[in-house]
This record gives C-alpha cells, sequence and structure tokens, in this order.
C-alpha cells in the first residue's frame, strides 16, 4: 500500500511540484492550497505524514500542526520563510518533527519526507532490533508499541521526541551530542547539523515530563557536550 502524504501550501506552484516529485517516488499526495481543505483531509485520510507551509489562508500551519498532534502521531515537517527563526520554533514546540527553508530543492525535501517515514515505522512496527522497552526512575519507554510513561501517567511524544528519548535511555549514563542525536535521528546526507533543533526538541521533552531546566531529574544538559540521562 502506498504511503500516503499531505502537502499543503497556497503557492500553487510550490505544491504542485512537491507533488510531483513525491509521486514519482510512489507516494500517494494529497494536495491542498488552504488550512481548512487540509483539515478535511486530515479528518478524513489515514495519512503517514504532512508536509504544512506555515502561512495558510483560514487557518495556518502551526494552527493545524497542534491539530494534528491532538490526535495523530505521524511526522510533521514545516515550511517557513527565509530567517522567520520564530515561526520555527513555534512549529518544533507544537509538535513538528523537521521544517525546511524556502525556497528549497524538492529532492532535498524528498529525502527528507524518506528518511521521516523510515524512522516513524521503525518505532512502530514490532520486532526491534534494539532492546525494546527501557526503565529509568518511574520512566518506561517501549520501542515496540511507541509507548512512553512517566510514573505510570502516559507522555504523549512526537516521533522526534520519542526518537531522542529512546537513544538517551539506550546510551544511558553517556553524554550525546546534539550532532549525534541530528545523525541517530535522520541518518541522511541531506541534513546539516542544526543544534537549535534538538535543543527545542529537548526542551518541549522536559516541559511534558514536568523537568526543570535548573535541576532536571531526567534529562542533563553537560556544557559544551550535550545530554544524558542518568539512572
Amino acid at each position: 500500500m502506498r504511503e500516503k502524504v499531505l502537502i499543503v501550501d497556497d503557492e500553487r506552484e510550490i505544491a504542485d511540484l512537491v507533488t510531483l516529485y513525491l509521486e514519482n517516488e510512489g507516494f500517494q499526495v494529497f494536495k491542498c492550497y488552504s488550512g481548512p481543505d487540509a483539515m478535511c483531509v486530515i479528518s478524513r485520510e489515514q495519512l503517514d505524514l504532512a508536509i504544512l507551509d506555515v502561512m495558510l489562508p483560514g487557518i495556518d500551519g502551526l494552527e493545524i500542526c497542534r491539530r494534528i498532534r491532538e490526535k495523530h502521531n505521524y511526522p510533521v515537517i514545516m515550511l517557513t520563510a527565509r530567517g522567520e527563526e520564530t515561526d520555527k520554533i513555534t512549529g518544533l514546540t507544537l509538535g513538528a518533527d523537521d521544517y525546511m527553508t524556502k525556497p528549497f530543492l524538492p529532492l532535498e525535501l524528498v529525502a527528507r519526507v524518506k528518511a521521516q517515514l523510515r524512522r516513524y515505522k521503525r518505532y512502530n512496527t514490532a520486532g526491534e532490533r534494539d532492546e525494546d522497552v527501557f526503565e529509568i526512575s518511574g520512566l518506561l519507554l517501549n520501542s515496540r508499541t511507541h509507548e512512553c510513561f512517566l510514573n505510570e501517567k502516559p507522555l504523549s511524544l512526537t516521533p522526534t521526541e520519542f526518537s531522542i528519548l529512546r537513544i538517551l535511555c539506550a546510551k544511558k549514563g553517556q553524554v550525546v551530542s546534539a550532532e549525534e542525536l541530528f545523525h541517530l535521528i535522520w541518518e541522511d546526507e541531506y541534513y546539516t547539523k542544526n543544534n537549535n533543533t534538538i535543543t527545542v526538541h529537548i526542551r518541549h521533552l522536559r516541559e511534558k515530563m514536568g523537568d526543570s531546566f535548573e535541576n532536571p531529574k531526567y534529562i542533563k544538559t553537560v556544557w559544551g557536550c550535550g545530554y544524558k540521562i542518568e539512572g
């Protein structure tokens, strides 16, 4: 069955071009030019990934991302205007997994779509090659079922947040740099090192876990080195 990808952009040339490239790679593409039309597709279809422009008529991409995260955990890639750092950080905070700045190369976007879907499938498929279950001080993470609990209460994590937490749990007691996290999560030649992306995801993870930045119980920052979880 072909994987279903939603592309939402009011710049029709961009939406049409991205659709062409994705369909050439075998994806089933749902193309929308406005926020309300996108919400209809999201409610109707079982999507595998969404690509959302930030600036959209009717309902903007950030709000669509927020609504997606209320019910779904499939990957979301945001498209932002050049230099709009606030939009990038807001999108990641609302649950987006990645962003691309316009103008971009369609082949790079296709590569990122494939990377996100590989990772999403890996953590939603039984039979993990890595250790399946991690238990650390009231934190329970199950790679096989893609579930996470803190003190027996479920944590709703995006695929990227889950991946970061799983890597830190698997490397318990070890310091993992932002660069290493980036490589382990995306594993793609098109990705450049972007510490800010990891920093925002770590901050959002801490917020969901009720972990303080100054005196964290779980995810600790080792200044100049990276992050670690200690048991």
